[in-house]
């Protein structure tokens, strides 16, 4: 999950999200959109609320589907954002 900067308290919103074609780009990658809008005078797609998008992947195996999506959200460019670095990490299967 991608997150706004200032998220969960105070969210800054109305910020540019560019990167999105290069994410979607990573193999068996899956991004949906949470708090996200078409700026109506600009036409970019922008953040409206905390959690703005999540990225999913599938992979052979929990540590390629773990490595896809984060190489997804690096490419994903949001100004001050954040996102968890720990989920299934301690994934043994």
């Amino acid at each position: 999950m991608l997150a706004s900067e200032g998220y969960p308290e105070a969210p800054i919103t109305g910020r540019p999200i560019t990167g999105l074609e290069e994410a979607a780009a990573v193999p068996e990658v899956t991004i949906a959109h949470a708090a996200t809008a078409r700026d109506a005078q600009t036409g970019e797609l922008i953040a409206t609320g905390g959690r703005v998008l999540s990225v999913v992947a599938r992979g052979t195996t929990f540590a390629e589907a773990r490595s896809r999506a984060y190489e997804a959200i690096g490419k994903i460019r949001l100004e001050g954002s954040q996102y968890r670095t720990d989920i299934a990490a301690r994934v043994t299967v």
